[in-house]
């Protein structure tokens, strides 16, 4: 299994580690490693990318779940006036 292959089970941490070394090679590693970071990087930002938008799913599913259950306010009755 290569290591395209494995991006899915590493974790944030370990797959923004991965990006910035990714990164650090394509500017200053020899150029074995320039080859192998510009083919590693574009699959490595694909999957943070759509980590990020799972998260922003997840968030918004998460608020609208919170203004479903939140107790609806009432309008404050105008001042001074009497209810009917």
């Amino acid at each position: 299994m290569n290591l395209i292959e494995r991006l899915p089970e590493l974790d944030d941490v370990e797959l923004k580690n991965l990006h910035d070394n990714a990164r650090r090679l394509m500017e200053a590693g020899s150029e074995k490693q320039r080859l192998a970071a510009a083919e590693l990087l574009p699959a490595v930002e694909r999957v943070m990318a759509a980590r990020k938008a799972q998260r922003g799913k997840a968030m918004a599913a998460r608020a609208a779940q919170r203004r479903a259950l939140a107790p609806r306010s009432r309008k404050p009755e105008a001042q001074g006036a009497s209810p009917a």
